[in-house]
């Protein structure tokens, strides 16, 4: 079992987004986790959604000041950059389990990290795509196999 596990833009999002109540405590409790054992993977898609996500989709946006650190912060974790190669694998992975290019994405960034656990809400709880495990850490379920 792999020893990395790759958080999806919205984990992050409700991290740092105080006004969503139960999930922004569990998805700092998580982050916190990754933080202490340093097992956390992202990429250059989940920051670059992290920033809009925070300046425009949430109740109360954060300052960009307060973003720019946040990515900073977050670029010490692994950081899976995308390639020409990454966005023609997501494609096939889009096309073989019929997701949105962007799940697909997330999904040929955590595999090319070795991650076996993808922490989203956006995708099915417990499904498998190949070596990865989607994870909601919202619903309280567990963190891997």
């Amino acid at each position: 079992m792999s020893d990395r596990f790759f958080v999806d833009t919205n984990i992050l999002v409700y991290a740092h987004d105080r006004s969503a109540g139960a999930k922004h405590d569990r998805a700092q409790l998580l982050l916190q986790r990754l933080w202490d054992s340093g097992e956390g993977v992202l990429s250059t898609e989940v920051l670059q959604e992290l920033c809009v996500s925070l300046r425009r989709k949430v109740k109360h946006p954060l300052p960009p000041d307060e973003i720019r650190q946040l990515v900073l912060d977050y670029s010490t974790w692994e950081i899976v950059t995308n390639t020409p190669a990454s966005i023609i694998q997501a494609l096939d992975i889009e096309k073989r389990y019929k997701i949105s290019f962007w799940d697909a994405l997330v999904l040929q960034a955590a595999e090319s990290s070795g991650a076996s656990v993808l922490y989203s809400e956006d995708l099915a709880v417990n499904q498998r795509y190949g070596a990865i495990k989607v994870v909601n850490p919202l619903i309280g379920q567990g963190n891997s196999d």
